[in-house]
């Protein structure tokens, strides 16, 4: 009698699953960007620091570079050096915008149909430094067109990132060889 029950609360299970994976989120104290231009957010960043996580554990000279495909959909192809495995690691993702094309929300996967968030919280006007935050207070990046990024940048970028909660102090300062 019981069985006849278990299949439905598995769907709805699998369902809500499914559903919370594809929705994203952003950190209480956080912003999106308003009037982001998404053609200028387009191409190669550095990651110059970043809260670590198992997938970037270990990875120096990381890189990001967002490209639009047919489909409206943002391409997202990730390198980085592994330092321990002495080896280059990729990996390639999709983005998405949560809201609309012109605010800084997306969410990203690079696991099928499962989703975090990714939001621009801050960039400068000529689109050559960004603070993205997670989905949560465990994810946060600092990017820029370049290999480093101005004291006065990231300075600022330090701050709004510690008014919304982070702990800055767990920041992984991301090395970068001259020679990529």
């Amino acid at each position: 009698m019981r069985n006849k029950y278990i299949a439905p609360v598995l769907l709805g299970a699998g369902i809500a699953a499914v559903l919370y994976s594809c929705s994203s989120t952003i950190p209480k104290k956080a912003v999106a960007v308003t009037n982001f231009d998404k053609a200028k957010y387009l191409g190669k960043w550095y990651e110059i620091a970043r809260l670590d996580y198992k997938w970037e554990k270990d990875l120096n000279n990381v890189t990001a570079e967002y490209s639009l495909k047919d489909n409206g959909t943002i391409k997202v192809d990730n390198k980085g050096y592994d330092v321990k495995k002495d080896k280059w690691e990729e990996s390639i993702g999709k983005a998405k915008f949560v809201k609309k094309d012109n605010v800084g929300m997306l969410k990203v996967s690079f696991f099928g149909p499962f989703y975090a968030g990714y939001n621009v919280i801050a960039v400068d006007q000529d689109y050559r430094y960004a603070l993205v935050a997670g989905e949560s207070l465990k994810y946060m990046w600092i990017l820029s067109r370049e290999t480093s990024i101005p004291e006065s940048v990231k300075a600022d970028f330090l701050i709004k990132a510690q008014e919304i909660g982070y702990k800055i102090s767990d920041l992984i300062w991301v090395k970068h060889d001259k020679t990529n």
